[in-house]
């Protein structure tokens, strides 16, 4: 910050974050110290490539002022991301109730015996602020588990009983004001796990009665298999001997 006689000024260096092809704004605020009207002037060392609003003004006694600078769309940038613009307000004492349309180009000419603060301000270019990294799906904190299931059909009670219990000991030791839903949360996983258990259980009994049907349908084509070779090697003797 700035501090002379008259104004405060807020910052000391003016930051765009730099884009090509994109207009880019900062602001300038302006302290009136005193208990008189302070006309003010911005000027700058390119005064094509930048836009002040407002550029002359009278900041009120005891109040402030912002000032808006807007860099125009850049094409191209420049080497190693420096800036050698610079700027430069000036500062006078108005007379009481004055305006804009009363500052003159006189009130800011030291040659005339005026009391004129200068304060030069420089320029920097700073890198655009980062849009916030994607959470994968499926990361997020707080997310309840699952239970897998294996190649063969098995679902994976083990892995999924663990990860509930460290998702359990993970809630539990969240504020106390949130002990009603980290109970709820228990309670349902509990209930997931059971179910989850039941259906594994289940699909086993299913698995072992299915490989006991396929060993019995097994047996019975051998047997019928036996059976009929028997009835042929009966019937091909009796017409051997016939002949």
């Amino acid at each position: 910050m700035s501090t002379g006689d008259l104004l405060s000024i807020e910052p000391q260096e003016l930051q765009f974050p730099f884009e090509l092809k994109k207009q880019i704004s900062c602001s300038l605020q302006l302290t009136n110290k005193t208990d008189n009207y302070v006309a003010f002037k911005v000027k700058t060392t390119n005064p094509k490539k930048y836009c002040v609003r407002p550029n002359t003004g009278v900041v009120l006694p005891r109040s402030a002022c912002d000032v808006t600078v807007t860099m125009q769309a850049q094409k191209e940038a420049p080497p190693d991301m420096q800036c050698k613009d610079k700027f430069l307000l000036q500062s006078a004492v108005a007379s009481p109730g004055a305006t804009t349309k009363d500052i003159t180009p006189e009130m800011f000419n030291k040659e005339s015996g005026n009391h004129v603060e200068e304060c030069k301000l420089r320029v920097a270019y700073v890198p655009p602020p980062q849009p916030p990294s994607p959470v994968r799906e499926g990361s997020e904190e707080g997310s309840s588990p699952r239970a897998s299931v294996s190649d063969n059909g098995t679902i994976n009670t083990a892995e999924y009983t663990t990860a509930s219990r460290a998702y359990a000991e993970r809630a539990h030791v969240e504020p106390q004001d949130n002990s009603s839903e980290v109970k709820d949360l228990i309670f349902k996983l509990t209930e997931e796990r059971d179910f989850v258990v039941q259906q594994n259980n289940k699909l086993q009994q299913e698995l072992e009665f299915l490989r006991r049907e396929g060993n019995t349908n097994r047996g019975g084509i051998r047997f019928l298999y036996v059976i009929v070779v028997g009835i042929i090697g009966i019937l091909l003797g009796y017409l051997l001997k016939r002949t």
